[in-house]
């Protein structure tokens, strides 16, 4: 099977291209700048053509969050316009699209795990962006599945465990965000459920799923077990103090809950992604392994010898 995934460098795209690496039947490109701009349909359409997969992961995606707040044009040009160039083309060669999302698509004052159906009322540009770029694959590709996911992290690029990791080898506290919840996702879980879903032998190529980390814990607890982890195993760590969203002001409102529901995914597929805490440990000793191998807590304060 020969997979297309927009994007080159990307958490997920680089999840995808590692999981697929080791699988005999599948043959996996990936396609970007400049020769593939989201912000550009007539190259998306030729750089899909091109290639003639037969399914496309439409991974790529305007994902600066509190810069969409004053990039609007830009965010609506990639994340909805592009998007939809990228669905139209799979449909003009007849293949299915599996195309992500994300918890921003939901106001987030609900108290409970959101299911699919849920009324989506997003607060944000990027959130509103992600939910009209639903509307738009759907209505040009009728293949389609909706991916949505939250709390993105991996060994890869920038995120919040590397991030967390980073501070704990320079500082020895850090107040982090304790009236946020939702469930931490590994991009090495996305690809494994990605890659689930194109080889899935009953094909379910129409609908909106939802996929996160089993679980679920605050921006603070998940500080607190990344640290917890890494000391574990001779890497960075800090101390952790909770703060409220309102000690934090970003350009974009982040949503209360971005909690999501599994249930239907694994009804559908039969599977259910790892714990976020294990997840969390599989890549902590990643991040730990490749950038902290000989890693020294410094001689100072709590962490003095």
């Amino acid at each position: 099977m020969k997979i297309l995934v927009t994007g080159t460098k990307g958490q997920v795209v680089t999840s995808l291209v590692e999981a697929a690496a080791i699988m005999d039947d599948i043959e996996l490109v990936t396609v970007g700048r400049p020769d593939f701009d989201l912000a550009d349909p007539s190259s998306v359409r030729q750089a899909i053509l091109a290639a003639k997969p037969e399914i496309v992961v439409s991974a790529a995606a305007y994902t600066a969050v509190d810069r969409a707040e004053d990039e609007r044009n830009l965010a609506y040009a990639i994340n909805v316009t592009g998007a939809a160039a990228v669905a139209e083309a799979a449909a003009v060669l007849r293949v299915p699209i599996i195309h992500l999302s994300t918890d921003y698509v939901f106001s987030g004052t609900d108290p409970y795990p959101y299911l699919e159906d849920d009324e989506a009322e997003p607060k944000t540009v990027y959130g509103y962006t992600k939910l009209r770029s639903e509307r738009a694959v759907a209505s040009v590709n009728p293949r389609h599945i909706i991916l949505r996911t939250s709390w993105v992290y991996s060994p890869f690029g920038s995120n919040f465990v590397k991030t967390m990791l980073r501070i704990g080898a320079e500082r020895e506290s850090i107040g982090v965000v304790s009236d946020q919840w939702g469930s931490p996702t590994s991009a090495l879980d996305l690809a494994t459920a990605i890659l689930l879903i194109a080889t899935y032998p009953e094909k379910h190529y129409t609908g909106i799923y939802h996929l996160s980390g089993t679980g679920e814990t605050n921006w603070s607890g998940f500080a607190r077990h990344v640290f917890d982890v890494s000391r574990a195993h001779g890497g960075p760590s800090a101390d952790v103090e909770d703060i409220l969203s309102s000690d934090y002001r970003t350009r974009a409102r982040r949503p209360a809950n971005s909690c999501l529901s599994t249930d239907k995914f694994e009804r559908v597929f039969g599977w259910r992604a790892p714990s976020w805490q294990s997840s969390v440990e599989t890549v902590v000793r990643r991040i730990i392994e490749s950038d902290y191998p000989n890693y020294s807590p410094p001689l100072h304060g709590r962490h003095k010898a």
